[in-house]
């Protein structure tokens, strides 16, 4: 909240800072009034002091917590004193809404510590307690909170999902993480098919030599339909496999390619807008499988820009080129300059429209003209952009089938918001031993198996959004802090949620969000 003088008044105004072209500006700002406005609005006199404060997100993620019961659940499988269940559950509610935030600056900061019951004084140990956390107590929490999770679903079919860009661990006093010597980790997840609720997990280190194999990693987690794609295809027998959901290389399946546009159906157009599919029959690893070719708008679009990009890269640099062998600038020998031909059309797909052709043969009588074939061009746009080729021994729906292959994706994008480009432990320097990594790693684990129970909510009530967009939107509904001056005993605090719009409101009602 800030407050502009004017005329010798005070006005209050509740803005939102954001970043603008890298710098920090006001985004939005919403008049409240003069202080005597406030307190007339709220009983109990005029305030000595008020402020402002994200409220939603942590709210919401207290209240899924809660209604898990997550603190309880976590004790009956740890018994520990003090708790272990409410100091994980801390650890969990930051990670799902401050990842980016030093956990005690965020405890002091925010609404958390009003929220959380029973009363935490101190967030300071935290991760120390933490690391009491063994293998066989981390798996017993995971199957724990996973039971609560299947209660509320009807649906319990689960896939079996690797994310290989899971974290990297870097040591605390780093100040380019991305540079630091750290551990690498993937993790392979056990997930509901409803929702990609994660259940299970099983943390790897992918910098080390000791990776698993893609297929045993699948086969630890359990009974699961297993997602795989195009890349880790090679990887796996179909032919001898039951129970799979995965996507193949274009290239393999040339004739699904030039089917017509008219071939494919509209899929579910409220789930997915803009997404069309031809169900049939291909041979896959020497047996007839089930496939699906899918057409994504909105994929098109983004495969087409970035492609036109890139093209764009190619001809500028091949220009170049030309320009510095037809002034004599550039003294190279033909083979040479088919080095940096090479270099500039590397990719498949740039080699398909682009043509470069050299004349003469000693260095500075060496010419270069380059071509692009809008015929080719043409052809790739329309045979390859916005496609993918799915197989599966699944009956389900296309739009289960879909929605199934998709949950990597969402998990990724899930895990790059809970652990940005490296997680740090808390300073000094932190060592990253195997029994810290596996108790963050159950952190994050559960937060995401948190945030997509949540995002599978809001999705049942029509919000289609992404964790990192539910979690902005829920941190946008606000509180206003008012603190009152003390008559003798504690001083009086009263706390409101700011207006809300409407998109606001639904999200409020859902997550039963009150002061």
């Amino acid at each position: 909240m800030v407050g502009k003088k004017i005329g010798g008044r005070t006005y209050y105004y509740l803005a939102e800072s954001g970043r603008v072209d890298g710098k920090p500006r006001v985004v939005t700002q919403r008049y409240l009034g003069t202080a005597e406005e406030i307190a007339r609005a709220v009983p109990g006199g005029e305030p000595a002091s008020t402020s402002y404060r994200a409220f939603g997100d942590i709210a919401a993620v207290w209240s899924t917590l809660s209604r898990l019961g997550f603190v309880g659940r976590v004790d009956d499988v740890v018994r520990a004193k003090p708790s272990l269940g409410l100091t994980l559950a801390v650890a969990v509610l930051h990670r799902a809404t401050a990842p980016g935030t030093p956990l005690s600056e965020w405890w002091a900061s925010g609404p958390a510590a009003d929220l959380v019951r029973p009363r935490l004084s101190t967030v300071d140990g935290i991760w120390k307690a933490l690391e009491r956390l063994t293998p066989d107590r981390i798996a017993g929490i995971e199957e724990a909170v996973a039971a609560a999770v299947l209660e509320a679903l009807d649906d319990h079919a689960a896939l079996a999902v690797d994310v290989p860009q899971f974290a990297a661990f870097a040591p605390a006093d780093c100040t380019l993480p991305s540079a630091c010597q750290g551990v690498l980790a993937g993790v392979g997840l056990r997930v509901t098919r409803d929702g990609a609720i994660p259940l299970a997990s099983r943390l790897y280190r992918r910098d080390d030599g000791t990776a698993p194999t893609f297929a045993s990693l699948m086969a630890g987690l359990g009974p699961a339909t297993l997602v795989f794609h195009a890349g880790q295809a090679a990887q796996l027998d179909l032919g001898s496999r039951s129970g799979f959901v995965g996507s193949l290389p274009l290239t393999d399946h040339p004739e699904l390619l030039t089917q017509p546009a008219s071939a494919r159906k509209r899929v579910d157009p409220e789930r997915f807008a803009g997404l069309t599919a031809l169900d049939t029959h291909a041979v896959v690893d020497g047996v007839r499988r089930r496939v699906i070719l899918t057409h994504s708008a909105t994929l098109h679009a983004a495969q087409s820009r970035a492609f036109a990009d890139e093209l764009a890269t190619a001809t500028r640099e091949l220009d170049g080129l030309a320009e510095a062998l037809a002034a004599g600038t550039h003294r190279g020998d033909r083979a040479q300059v088919h080095a940096e031909l090479g270099r500039v059309t590397r990719g498949r797909r740039i080699e398909r429209v682009l043509t470069a052709v050299l004349s003469g043969n000693r260095p500075g009588e060496i010419r270069l003209e380059r071509r692009i074939d809008s015929a080719a061009l043409a052809r790739l746009d329309e045979e390859f952009f916005g496609k993918q080729v799915l197989v599966t021994d699944r009956d389900w729906p296309i739009g289960d089938v879909v929605t199934a292959y998709r949950a990597r994706t969402h998990l990724e994008s899930t895990f790059r918001w809970l652990t940005g480009p490296a997680v740090t432990g808390p300073t000094p320097r932190w060592e990253w031993t195997r029994q810290r990594i596996a108790a963050h790693g159950l952190v994050s684990v559960l937060a995401a198996t948190v945030t997509h129970l949540m995002r599978r909510e809001a999705d049942r009530a029509g919000m289609n959004l992404s964790v990192r967009e539910l979690l902005d939107q829920l941190a946008g509904i606000g509180e206003l802090v008012l603190r009152y001056p003390s008559t003798g005993g504690r001083p009086r605090t009263k706390r409101l949620l700011t207006e809300l719009d409407p998109g606001q409101q639904a999200l409020a009602d859902l997550f039963q969000l009150s002061r």
